[in-house]
């Protein structure tokens, strides 16, 4: 289960880059937010705080960008 996990992980962040990269908005940064949650989860059933750190602070940035978006500014 953790090796699905992680993959589909990395292919939904490479999506939501993917995204970015074309400008197409705002489904990159709901794909990225699920990224790192999948990642999140991950990190978490691995037991590796780095990683846990790392998308823990990338899904606050990614949340804020989405609850600053969905505000109108």
């Amino acid at each position: 289960m953790n090796s699905i996990i992680k993959w589909l992980g990395l292919a939904v962040t490479l999506i939501g880059a993917m995204c970015t990269s074309f400008n197409i908005t705002p489904v990159n940064v709901y794909l990225l937010n699920l990224g790192a949650v999948l990642y999140l989860i991950w990190s978490i059933r691995v037991k590796d705080l780095n990683l846990t750190i790392v998308n823990i602070g990338l899904l606050v940035i990614y949340g804020s960008g989405t609850v600053y978006r969905l505000l109108g500014y």
